[in-house]
């Protein structure tokens, strides 16, 4: 007791945090950030909606019952999240110009590299021009560097520049604060790093602390669908969230510099590339979404060894690393496309479009005459390997947007992604047009 008959509070030990304190600030802020991430449209609108509700109830109370049961259903729109799984918007990154290479330069640098023979440059002359591959395509020049070894700076520098790229588009474009992301999915097959790439987004970004996030390696081309297929399952556990699904290579780390012939062929055909991705398990954006996942399908063929070892990184006797595919690949393709599609068809017979992973114009041209398609059905995929090149996982998105820009997206057609890689492995996903897509003049990659 004080002089004063008042209780002396007792001192606080020195050095000691007041967690009490601290621990109901950071509630209150996750509050908050919840309150916001429940639509900042509805939180606009409920003011004067509640205005309305009281004039009416008092001077024409003969509609405050209809208003009633009008705004308990706007509630239900707004507020109770949804089993299904939206697509706001996507991006693909466009490397700036200087990225640019034609086949005549990729020759001349791999020549002035001092890493290859005469055999393997004529070899990967001859594979470059069967690619498919235009002349506009994007690679790092780091790999050409007479001496230089690739290292993981150049790594991640390369992830950073297409990673954060195409996130930037897509932030632009959807208008969603990232402190509403709740799941976050990244996908790159080759390079691996410490800490994750997905923590390299969380960290350059400022992500919420509780992010759900992670990081897909060493799955292949196909990754992209798995990344969209364990953001669906995160979102259905998570429900009334967003969700980033972002799909990459890093060509830098993807190329061998040495001789050995069977490790050559993946440097004709990897490009620079990105996609991020927006989903959504919220009800009231499916009004502004472009599109609704109905089915993804996933087949594994590793059980098979000749499946397991037909595509896989190695390193050479000199101890460098390169991709290696076999010859029975392009077989082990066919088994399990024809194997994913058939259980795909039983599930979603009718698509009016297609985009095949743009791996090789040999690849193409089997799978079109295996699934017999038409030239329109493999359109946006020839197309964009001979502008982009082979992109990876990535790829399928580069083609959705070759679709978009050329206005053949409608309200209610069906396009079908299929991807396929390593393992060896092959998805597809199948989403659904809610309305008539607009080509976009801002985060479209195919735009001038």
């Amino acid at each position: 007791m004080n002089g004063g008959g008042g209780v002396e509070s007792k001192p606080r030990k020195q050095g000691f945090p007041d967690y009490l304190g601290s621990v109901n600030l950071k509630y209150v802020k996750l509050g908050y950030i919840y309150l916001l991430s429940l639509s900042n449209t509805f939180c606009f609108f409920l003011p004067p909606l509640l205005l309305l509700f009281i004039f009416i109830s008092r001077f024409l109370p003969i509609l405050a019952y209809p208003l009633s049961i009008f705004l308990l259903l706007l509630l239900y729109q707004f507020l109770t999240p949804s089993s299904s799984v939206f697509l706001l918007d996507f991006s693909c990154y466009r490397p700036p110009d200087h990225f640019k290479i034609t086949k005549s330069d990729f020759i001349e640098l791999a020549m002035k590299s001092n890493n290859f023979n005469e055999t393997s440059i004529e070899l990967q002359r001859k594979v470059l021009d069967q690619s498919g591959i235009g002349e506009e395509s994007y690679m790092p020049r780091v790999v050409f560097k007479p001496g230089h070894k690739v290292n993981l700076r150049d790594g991640r520098e390369e992830a950073a520049m297409v990673i954060f790229g195409a996130i930037d588009e897509l932030l632009a474009a959807t208008k969603i604060n990232v402190k509403h992301i709740k799941i976050l999915v990244l996908n790159c097959g080759v390079l691996n790093t410490t800490p994750s790439l997905s923590a390299m987004v969380i960290n350059h970004y400022k992500l919420r602390h509780n992010t759900e996030s992670y990081n897909l390696g060493g799955m292949g081309c196909s990754a992209g669908i798995i990344a969209v297929d364990l953001a669906k399952d995160l979102l259905n556990a998570h429900q009334g969230s967003y969700a980033l699904v972002v799909s990459t290579e890093i060509v830098s780390f993807t190329w061998y510099s040495g001789n050995d012939v069977t490790l050559l062929p993946p440097n004709c055909s990897f490009r620079m590339g990105a996609a991020a991705v927006m989903l959504s398990s919220r009800r009231i954006d499916k009004w502004r979404s472009k599109y609704q996942l109905m089915q993804l399908v996933r087949t594994h063929k590793g059980m098979d060894d000749t499946s397991y070892k037909s595509m896989e990184l190695r390193e050479d006797r000199e101890g460098k690393q390169g991709l290696y595919l076999s010859r029975d690949v392009m077989e082990v393709a066919r088994h399990a496309v024809r194997a994913n599609i058939t259980t795909l068809r039983r599930l979603e017979p009718s698509f009016q479009h297609i985009c095949v992973l743009a791996t090789s114009k040999t690849a193409l041209d089997e799978i079109q005459k295996d699934l017999k398609l038409t030239e329109e059905n493999m359109e946006a995929s020839r197309q964009t390997l001979e502008r982009f090149g082979n992109t990876s996982s990535s790829s399928v998105w580069y083609e959705l947007a070759y679709l978009e820009h050329k206005g053949k997206m409608k309200r209610g057609d069906k396009v079908w992604q299929i991807g396929f890689g390593s393992g060896f492995k092959c998805n597809s996903v199948v989403w659904k047009a809610l309305r008539n897509i607009e080509p976009s003049r801002h985060n479209n990659p195919w735009n001038l």
